[in-house]
Parts: C-alpha cells; sequence; structure tokens
C-alpha cells in the first residue's frame, strides 16, 4: 500500500494496474491514521524489545523466546507467539548457529590412564561446586590459533574459570583450574570434575593437581560432544553469539581476549539469561540459591 502513496500517479490508477480494491487501499489509510489499541500496544512492546536488545553490545544476540523471558522478568505479561510475531514484522532476529559448525579440539595421549566416567552423562547438579565441566576450544585470529580452556559449573552453568593461549597445553587447562579453585569455596570430596580423555586433562599434573584440591576426576570420550556436553554447548553459545551471528573477526590474539573478558565476565555470567535456570543469569541463579540457603538455616 505504501507504494501507491508514494508515487504522485493518480491512486484508482494505481489500483486499478495493481489489482487492488479501492475500499482496501482507503481501510488500510484509515488504519494508519487512528490506529487501533492493539497496534498501539504493539508500538510500545516494540519499543521495549528494541530496549532489552541495546542493553550490551550482546544483548542483540537475543532472540524472541529470551527476549520473552526478560519482558517477564521486568513484569510485562505478554504471549510468546506476539513477541515473536513483532520481532518478525520488524527483522528482529536472534543469533543463531550457522549449518556445518564442528567441534573437536583434544586428542587422546593412548600413554595416559583416564579417570572413569563418574557422571555417565548426567549432568545435573543439586548445588554449586558438585560438578564441574571442562574442554578445550579453539578462536581463529589473524595472528593464528588462540586456544581457550574453560570451567564450567553444571549447577548454574556459571563459567567458573578460564584461560586462553596460543597453545593447547595442560599447562592452559591447570591455568583455568587454578582460577577456579581460588573463585570458589571447596569443601574437599564433593566436587567431581569432568573432561574427555585429551592429553591435557589426563596428564599427571592435571590430575594430581585434582587430588590435591580434594577433586574427584571424571573422563567421558575423546571428542564425544556427548559426553562433555555442557562445555560443548558453552563453545556453541560463545561462537554463535561473539563470532558467527555478528561477523566478528579479529586481528590479533590480545583483541579476541578482551572480547572473552567482555563476553564472560561482564555478560555470560552477571547478566545474560537462561530458561534453564528460570529466566535468570547464572550469577543470579546462584545468589538465590544461596539466599534460600541462609533462609533455611534461620
Amino acid at each position: 500500500m505504501s507504494f501507491v502513496d508514494a508515487h504522485d500517479f493518480p491512486a484508482g490508477l494505481v489500483l486499478r494496474v495493481l489489482g487492488i480494491a479501492s475500499s482496501t487501499y482507503y481501510d488500510w489509510r484509515a488504519r494508519r491514521a487512528a490506529p487501533s489499541q492493539r497496534e498501539l500496544d504493539d508500538a510500545v512492546l516494540l519499543e521495549q524489545i528494541v530496549k532489552i536488545r541495546s542493553v550490551s553490545e550482546f544483548a542483540p544476540a537475543y532472540g524472541s523466546p529470551r527476549v520473552w523471558l526478560e519482558l517477564r522478568r521486568q513484569g510485562v505479561h505478554v504471549g510468546r507467539k506476539r513477541v515473536e510475531r513483532i520481532m518478525r514484522e520488524h527483522g528482529l532476529q536472534g543469533a543463531h548457529l550457522r549449518r556445518g559448525w564442528k567441534h573437536g579440539s583434544t586428542r587422546q595421549n593412548p600413554a595416559h590412564r583416564p579417570a572413569p566416567d563418574l557422571l555417565e552423562r548426567d549432568f545435573t547438579a543439586s548445588a554449586p561446586n558438585r560438578v564441574w565441566v571442562a574442554d578445550l576450544t579453539r578462536i581463529v585470529t589473524g595472528e593464528g590459533v588462540l586456544w581457550l580452556a574453560s570451567v564450567r559449573d553444571a549447577f548454574s552453568n556459571r563459567v567458573v574459570g578460564w584461560a586462553t593461549d596460543p597453545r593447547a597445553t595442560t599447562a592452559l587447562v591447570l591455568t583455568a583450574l587454578n582460577h577456579a579453585l581460588r573463585s570458589r569455596d571447596l569443601r574437599p570430596g564433593q566436587l567431581i570434575f569432568h573432561s574427555d580423555k585429551g592429553a591435557q586433562y589426563t596428564a599427571l599434573r592435571f590430575t594430581q593437581r585434582l587430588v590435591d584440591a580434594g577433586v574427584a576426576p571424571s573422563t567421558g570420550s575423546t571428542g564425544d560432544s556427548y559426553d562433555t556436553a555442557l562445555a560443548e554447548n558453552l563453545w556453541s553459545t560463545i561462537k554463535i553469539e561473539l563470532l558467527y551471528w555478528p561477523g566478528t573477526t579479529f586481528a590479533t590474539r590480545r583483541e579476541a581476549e578482551h572480547a572473552l573478558i567482555r563476553y564472560l565476565d561482564g555478560w555470560y555470567n552477571p547478566r545474560r539469561i537462561q530458561a534453564r535456570l528460570g529466566g535468570l543469569s547464572p550469577d543470579e541463579y546462584e545468589d538465590n540459591y544461596r539466599r534460600a540457603q541462609r533462609d533455611a538455616d534461620r
């Protein structure tokens, strides 16, 4: 209809050429001049959606499910399908995984004796610091590969430790582990540390560090995404939202590391909400758990 108003030709002539009934055109013009209450409400909701997707450099990755969760947090009660429709009508699309993306970064050392699988693909945890899952991935930069090692708590999905290095070494995964151990209040004998059978995680000095900290090592299959599903999910999220969807490239490893700091420490842990966590971020989810524990002890 906008095409008719955008030209100086008589409306009746354009409508006849296009095969549009004049009543349809004039009804459309009347609606534009006096929008319905639902259209006005949609306009207000659109402003709220745009605001939600503008709070951070990473927030535009929010699709309609996560936008809907955030609206609920803000006390806005609206249907999911309505949010989906408004976003679709205005070309607002969340981040999504491109086809053909695969992952696989670790290799087994046949000389190492891996720990048994204590989880058997059950990544649930009843409290923080009961199950940690770790893995390695690589990020390509203009200087070459930057390896990222992370440790994630299965209870809240919080990244409790991470580190980067140009090489995928045992020292790298040890650094990530040490960051995690220093940042958490652990009790010996309660925590299981799960990884695949990659050589970095089965190295003697790594498993010895776990034992010294009172942590039980556990390993799944090498390069099997199902056996480290929690870590694989993190890699997928990072690479979609930080790299693939916005089309980001890094000229240097330092540039990539700074982006990871902003994403993991400034967005993912404290602010990025997750459906599995009831629409809370990992930090918020753990805060709620600790408050509930304190209330129960009173």
